[in-house]
C-alpha cells in the first residue's frame, strides 16, 4: 500500500544553496497498516522464530559463553555496515590485555559499540527506561575515542547533515533541519511508550528504527545507534531476556535493497513492504542464532569428550577449557585470576589442549602467549559466508 510520503518536505537553505528536507509525520504511520494475508504469515513466522531465541537459554549451560562472544560479532558486523574493516578476531584480541599494540580506528570504532550494547543494557535493568536520555548516553560511548570523536558524542545534532551525495543538493536524503529535530524526537519517544497506542514490539522495533534513521539525529553513528534501538527495545519489552538478536549481517547482506526499502517507506508511505523486508530479518537470524548455539553446544561436548581422556591432567584442561567458552581469544595470566589455578599447571593444560587441535596459539611468544579457542571462532563466523 502506498500513501504517498510519510511526512512532509520543508525548503531550508544550507551551506549556500537551497534543498528540500524532509520531516517525518509521528508514528504510527497513517492510514493504518494494511495487514495482507503474506504480511501477517511473516508477522508470524518473526514472532516464531524469536521465541525459539528467547528459549535458547534453558539449551545453554551458560549464556553468557554464548552473549560475551555474540555481541563482539555483532559489534563488527554492524560496523562493517559502515566501512569498517575489522573482524572478530581483532576485536578479541585488542580487549586481550596480554595483546597490547596500537588500536586501528577500526577497532576502537567496533570496541566502542560493544560497549555502548553493554551500557545500554546496564541501563535498562537499572530501571532506564529506553528514552532519548538513554540514546544520548549510548552515542556518546559509540563516539567516545577513535573516529567521530570530534562530532558532539552524545549530542543532538545543531546543523544540517544529508545522506549520499556530495551537497545537500545532490543528496540521496535530507533529514528534518535542527529546528525540527527535538520535535521530532519527541514524538518517536512516545511512540516508544506506546503513545498514542499500543504497538506489537516487533512491528515497533520495525517502525522506530526507520524513523529514528529518518530523522538522523547525530553527525555521526546514526546507523549504529539505530541497530542498537531494535535490540533494546526487544529486551525492554520482554520479547528476548538477553540480547541474542541481530540484524546487522542481514542487513549488511541486502544492503542495496535496505536502503531501498527505508527510502520507500518516507517518499511513498510504503511501510507494509519495509515490515516484510525486517520480519524476514527477524525470522532468518533468530533461526541462524539458534542453530549456532546448537552448534556450540555441540563443540563443547566433543571437545570435552577428547580432554577427558588426559587422565589426570583432564581436571585442570577442563577448566581451561570452560574458561574458552567466555572468551575465545585469551591469555593464561586472564584465566589464573578466574580460575585460581596456577600459572604453571595452566601452561601444561594448553599445551594439552593445544595437542588436541582445540586451543591455538597465536601470538608466537615464549612468554605472554595468546592462545585462540579457533573451532569457536569457526562456527561464530560460519553464517557469514
Amino acid at each position: 500500500m502506498k500513501r504517498g510520503p510519510s511526512g512532509e518536505f520543508v525548503t531550508i537553505s544550507t551551506v549556500g544553496e537551497v534543498c528540500r528536507a524532509f520531516v517525518p509525520s509521528p508514528l504510527p504511520p497513517q492510514p493504518p497498516l494494511a495487514w495482507s494475508a503474506d504480511l501477517q504469515a511473516q508477522f508470524a513466522a518473526a514472532n516464531t522464530a524469536l521465541g525459539r531465541l528467547d528459549g535458547i537459554a534453558s539449551l545453554l549451560p551458560d549464556t553468557s559463553v554464548f552473549l560475551y562472544s555474540y555481541v563482539r560479532k555483532e559489534a563488527v558486523l554492524s560496523s562493517q555496515i559502515e566501512g569498517t574493516q575489522s573482524s572478530l578476531s581483532d576485536l578479541l584480541l585488542f580487549e586481550n590485555e596480554q595483546a597490547p599494540g596500537a588500536p586501528t580506528d577500526d577497532v576502537q570504532e567496533v570496541s566502542n559499540y560493544a560497549a555502548a550494547l553493554e551500557h545500554g543494557l546496564k541501563r535498562i535493568k537499572e530501571g532506564l527506561p529506553l528514552s532519548l536520555r538513554l540514546i544520548k548516553e549510548l552515542h556518546a560511548i559509540l563516539l567516545s575515542k577513535g573516529r567521530g570523536s570530534q562530532k558532539l558524542p552524545g549530542e543532538f545534532r545543531t546543523s544540517q547533515n544529508w545522506l549520499g551525495g556530495t551537497r545537500p543538493g545532490n543528496a540521496r536524503f535530507v533529514p528534518p533541519p535542527p529546528d525540527k529535530l527535538l520535535d521530532c524526537l519527541s514524538a518517536l519517544e512516545k511512540f516508544l511508550h506506546d503513545q498514542p497506542e499500543k504497538t506489537p514490539t516487533l512491528v515497533k522495533a520495525a517502525l522506530a528504527h526507520v524513523q529514528f534513521e529518518t530523522i538522523h539525529p547525530f553527525l555521526d553513528g546514526n546507523g549504529r545507534v539505530g541497530r542498537l534501538l531494535i535490540t533494546l527495545l526487544l529486551c525492554v519489552e520482554g520479547a528476548l531476556q538477553q540480547p541474542l538478536l541481530y540484524l546487522s549481517l542481514f542487513f549488511k547482506r541486502h544492503r542495496s535493497l535496505y536502503y531501498d526499502l527505508l527510502q520507500n517507506a518516507r517518499e511513498d508511505g510504503d511501510w507494509e513492504a519495509w515490515l516484510n523486508f525486517f520480519f524476514e530479518g527477524v525470522a532468518t537470524t533468530g533461526n541462524q542464532a539458534f542453530a549456532t548455539a546448537n552448534r556450540l553446544l555441540k563443540l563443547f561436548e566433543e571437545d570435552r569428550t577428547q580432554i577427558k581422556t588426559l587422565g589426570r591432567a583432564s581436571g585442570s584442561a577442563l577448566e581451561l577449557h570452560r574458561f574458552f567458552h567466555r572468551r575465545p581469544i585469551g591469555s593464561m595470566p586472564e584465566a589464573h585470576r578466574e580460575l585460581k589455578i596456577s600459572i604453571p599447571t595452566l601452561h601444561a593444560s594448553a599445551k594439552h589442549l593445544v595437542k588436541l587441535g582445540i586451543l591455538r596459539e597465536l601470538s608466537g611468544k615464549t612468554r605472554y602467549r595468546v592462545f585462540s579457542y579457533a573451532r569457536y571462532l569457526d562456527v561464530l563466523n560460519e553464517d557469514e559466508a
